[in-house]
C-alpha cells in the first residue's frame, strides 16, 4: 500500500524512528534535510537542533498547564485505574502539522463549496423537496431517517442557513502516483466540536516555542471567537437589532463542556443549561439576577432529542418547554438549526457530490472516499465479500463508535460485524482502508510517523467564513487510523503557512 508523510517524501522502512541528523560546520548547526517536503524545512532545520530531552520537559510542560487550566474530555463509561473519574486530557503533540498556503486555498475553497451545497440542501428538504422530487436522493432515505425532523417543515431560518457551525473531516491519502490528495470523510453538522482545542493548541504553541512564530508566516485562528460570534449575530431573527446571545450547555458532565464554557467566555455571553431558560408568549428568555432577560439567539451545544421535552423527549432535562413553538414562531435562531443532522448522516453522505451538482451546477472540489451503501444487493454482496479489506460504519455512529476497521479487526470481530449488517444492511456503509497521511509525532519512542486528519471549521451567517487552518487530530498508537479523542488520539496544531 502507497504510503504519504506531509513532512517526508520517503518514509523510513517499516514506519521507524525519524533520525534527524545535525553536524557543526564553521561554527553553524547543519543538518541533512534530504528528503523533507519545502514546506517543513525550516522547521526540520529547527527541530534538528532540538535535544530529546528539551523536547521532553516542554511536552511535560504542556500537560501541566493543560491540566491546570482543566482542558479535558471526558469519555463516558471509561474508569481510570482505581475505578474512578472518565475526565482525561487529550495528549497534545509538540511537531505541527503544516500547510502550505496554495494547499489551503484549494481546500478553503472546495469547504465552502460543500457546506454551501449542504445548507442549500436542508433548506430543500424542509421546503420545497424538489432533490428529491428530481429522484436525486431516494425520498425515503430523507423522509424516514431518524434525523429528519418533520417539525422543521416551512420554518424560516436566517439568510436560509441551517448548519452555522461546521466541522468537516478531511484525511489525505496517496492517489495512483503517490501523491497526496485530499477526501472529506464525514461532514459534522450538528453539534461539530474540537474547536477549542484548536484555539488552545496554538496558544500553547506560541507559549512553548516563540521563536517558531518569529521565524515562521503561520496565518493566525484565535479571532476564531469573533467570526464565530458574529456569525450568530447575524442569525438572529429579523427585528432583534442587538441580538443576545448565549452558549446552551448539556452541564459540566458532558464531554465537551470545557469547549461550551471557554467559547462562552472568549465571545463573551453567558454560558446557560435548559433550566435556566424559560418560555413565555412564545419568547425566550433567561433568568438572571436582574430578572428576566430575553435571548435572541442560541448556541446550543445539546442533541435535538433533549432541546425541547414538550417536542422530542419527554423526560429530557436539558432543554426548555416550549423552545420548538418559540422558534417555529420566528421569535429565536437556534443554531445550529434543528433538523440538521439529515444532511450528515452516513447514508447520505454518497450523495453530497451529487447535492453540490444539484444545488451549485458546480463539480465537486473535494472529493468523497469511495463508498458502498450497504443497502444496495451489489454492495452488500462486495462489502460481506470483502470485510477484512473495508472500514465499516454504522449510518448513525460517531467518534469512532460502531466502526470495524476491517485490517485491524480479528475475526471474531468480523464475524459479529457479518451478523449486524446482514440483520440491516440499511444500517451500514463500507469505504476502502485509506492508507492516511502520516506526521512526524513526538511518542515516547522518539519522533516517528503517526496517522493524522483535519477538522477545518466553517462558520455560515450573512457569509462563510473559515479561520486558516482547524483541528488536526493524531492517532498516537503505531498503525492505528483511528483519530478520534474518545478512542485515545491526540491533537496537533496546525499551521496554515503564508508565503
Amino acid at each position: 500500500m502507497l504510503k504519504f508523510d506531509e513532512m517526508y517524501s520517503q518514509l523510513p522502512p517499516g514506519n521507524s524512528q525519524f533520525q534527524f541528523q545535525g553536524q557543526s560546520q564553521g561554527g553553524q548547526s547543519q543538518v541533512q534535510v534530504q528528503g523533507i517536503r519545502d514546506h517543513y524545512r525550516d522547521y526540520a532545520l529547527w527541530l534538528a537542533r532540538q535535544s530529546e530531552e528539551t523536547m521532553r520537559a516542554r511536552r511535560e510542560e504542556a500537560e501541566m498547564i493543560f491540566r491546570r487550566v482543566g482542558i479535558t474530555f471526558a469519555v463516558y463509561g471509561a474508569k481510570d485505574e482505581e475505578g474512578a473519574g472518565t475526565e482525561r486530557l487529550i495528549p497534545f503533540d509538540l511537531i505541527p502539522r503544516i500547510i502550505p498556503a496554495a494547499e489551503w486555498a484549494t481546500l478553503e475553497k472546495g469547504l465552502v463549496q460543500r457546506v454551501t451545497a449542504l445548507n442549500k440542501f436542508l433548506h430543500d428538504v424542509y421546503h420545497e423537496q424538489e432533490i428529491l422530487q428530481a429522484g436525486i436522493i431516494p425520498a425515503e432515505q430523507v423522509l424516514d431517517n431518524a434525523q429528519f425532523r418533520k417539525e422543521m417543515m416551512g420554518v424560516y431560518v436566517p439568510h436560509r442557513v441551517y448548519s452555522h457551525v461546521a466541522g468537516v473531516d478531511i484525511v489525505r491519502a496517496p492517489n495512483a502516483q503517490g501523491e497526496g490528495e485530499y477526501y472529506v470523510l464525514e461532514d459534522n453538522l450538528r453539534v461539530p466540536s474540537g474547536v477549542s482545542y484548536m484555539l488552545e493548541d496554538r496558544k500553547m504553541m506560541m507559549r512553548l516555542f516563540p521563536d517558531l512564530f518569529s521565524s515562521h508566516r503561520v496565518a493566525p485562528v484565535m479571532h476564531y471567537p469573533d467570526l464565530l460570534l458574529e456569525t450568530l449575530r447575524a442569525s438572529a431573527q429579523p427585528g432583534a437589532p442587538d441580538p443576545t446571545v448565549v452558549v446552551l450547555t448539556p452541564g459540566m458532565y458532558n464531554s465537551a463542556y470545557f469547549e461550551h464554557a471557554f467559547l462562552a467566555q472568549q465571545m463573551g455571553v453567558e454560558l446557560v443549561e435548559g433550566q435556566d431558560l424559560f418560555v413565555k408568549d412564545r419568547f425566550v428568555y433567561m433568568r438572571t439576577t436582574r430578572g428576566p432577560k430575553r435571548v435572541d439567539v442560541i448556541y446550543r451545544r445539546v442533541d435535538d432529542d433533549f432541546l425541547d421535552p414538550s417536542v422530542f423527549r419527554p423526560g429530557s432535562t436539558l432543554g426548555c418547554h416550549g423552545l420548538v413553538d418559540a422558534y417555529r414562531a420566528g421569535n429565536v435562531s437556534i443554531c445550529n438549526a434543528i433538523g440538521t443532522g439529515v444532511a450528515d448522516d452516513k447514508s447520505i453522505y454518497p450523495y453530497v457530490p451529487r447535492v453540490i451538482e444539484f444545488y451549485l451546477g458546480e463539480k465537486p472540489i473535494l472529493n468523497n472516499v469511495p463508498t458502498y451503501m450497504c443497502r444496495n444487493p451489489e454492495d452488500l454482496k462486495y462489502t460481506l465479500a470483502n470485510l477484512k479489506d473495508l472500514v465499516v460504519k454504522e449510518v448513525h455512529g460517531a467518534g469512532g463508535y460502531g466502526m470495524l476497521v476491517g485490517p485491524a479487526a480479528t475475526r471474531e470481530e468480523i464475524g459479529e460485524f457479518r451478523k449486524a449488517i446482514e440483520a440491516n444492511p440499511a444500517g451500514y456503509i463500507a469505504q476502502p482502508t485509506l492508507s492516511l497521511s502520516s506526521c512526524p509525532t513526538f511518542v515516547e519512542s522518539g519522533i516517528a510517523p503517526r496517522h493524522i486528519d483535519l477538522r477545518p471549521f466553517v462558520l455560515s451567517g450573512k457569509d462563510v467564513q473559515m479561520v486558516p487552518g482547524g483541528l488536526t487530530r493524531v492517532a498516537l498508537k503505531d498503525g492505528s487510523l483511528v483519530v478520534n479523542s474518545s478512542q485515545g488520539g491526540g491533537t496537533k496544531d496546525t499551521w496554515i503557512l503564508e508565503v
